[in-house]
């Protein structure tokens, strides 16, 4: 055997080795064929984190996409069997309690992290609105703010989580005792009748959560909920089938254990997405954040 032909296979038989004690390497860039598959309900944050995502992944490292809706019970079990890879909206520690602790999903899926947090429900009023007046739930029943508030509690549709909260609330605060009513709506009428209070600066207290863009349009601010009843703040996760670290390659891993936006910019998206849509909203925002993006993709801030 010539030294050459030794050392060529003496190469291959170290490579050989490598891969019996180490198991199959990590696709890598070019050689993973499969549309990674997301998980989503059309909520307007979920819609926005999730093809902001799917836009990066797509056009800017090269992988495909493939958006499947289904019910937010659907995604847990589609994680939990391997027909899902991702979902970008799990609700923690408390909204979605159900699903990851009382279901025992939370040893099925893998967590890969927040991906915004400081989410929560409760009830909005606009800065205009005195703090030292109205500040607090409590403060409703002060008879000057009844007659401002013309003793209405703005809501949104029947049956809602936020709906049913603030009924539990309006009776733990006494609410109902001073007269107050909830007003069931729609999200656009709840918007709606914002946009007329803020036009005649009258005095409204509306059910909200964020992320909205409702923030991102007004100045509003949450009351304070000293009985707890409206819950407290939330941070919405990514999660992960069983395997998908060993599947994909590398890059496509990090890039979701990295994703995370300020509530502010995702506000900002949804509202801009309201104008125009959630695929322009997004390009915006991708080029006007380079580095954050870049960071996404890279794990470093260089451009």
């Amino acid at each position: 055997m010539t030294p050459k032909l030794r050392k060529w296979t003496c190469s291959l038989c170290l490579l050989l080795a490598l891969t019996v004690v180490s198991g199959p390497l990590l696709a890598s860039t070019g050689d993973y064929d499969k549309p990674i598959k997301i998980g989503w309900t059309a909520w307007s944050s979920a819609e926005a984190v999730t093809k902001m995502a799917k836009q990066i992944v797509e056009e800017k490292m090269g992988y495909d996409v493939k958006l499947i809706m289904s019910d937010i019970g659907v995604q847990y079990q589609g994680l939990a069997s391997g027909s899902i890879d991702l979902m970008l909206m799990s609700w923690l520690p408390q909204t979605q309690k159900q699903y990851m602790v009382d279901n025992g999903f939370a040893k099925k899926v893998v967590n890969l992290g927040p991906i915004y947090t400081r989410a929560k429900i409760g009830w909005v009023v606009p800065e205009y609105i005195p703090e030292k007046k109205l500040s607090s739930i409590e403060d409703m029943k002060k008879p000057e703010v009844k007659n401002k508030l013309d003793t209405t509690i703005q809501g949104i549709d029947p049956g809602a989580g936020v709906m049913l909260a603030s009924e539990k609330a309006i009776k733990k605060y006494g609410l109902d005792d001073a007269g107050y009513e909830l007003l069931a709506s729609s999200g656009a009428g709840m918007t709606a009748a914002l946009a007329r209070a803020e036009k005649r600066k009258d005095w409204i207290v509306a059910t909200g959560w964020s992320p909205h863009w409702k923030f991102a349009k007004w100045d509003l601010r949450y009351l304070k909920d000293p009985k707890g009843i409206l819950g407290g703040r939330e941070r919405i996760h990514c999660l992960a089938r069983k395997g998908f670290y060993q599947e994909v390659p590398y890059e496509v891993f990090e890039f979701f254990t990295r994703y995370y936006i300020p509530l502010e910019d995702l506000q900002r998206i949804m509202y801009k997405a309201r104008q125009s849509s959630y695929k322009e909203a997004a390009a915006k925002y991708i080029k006007e954040h380079p580095r954050r993006v870049n960071y996404w993709i890279t794990g470093t801030f260089d451009k």
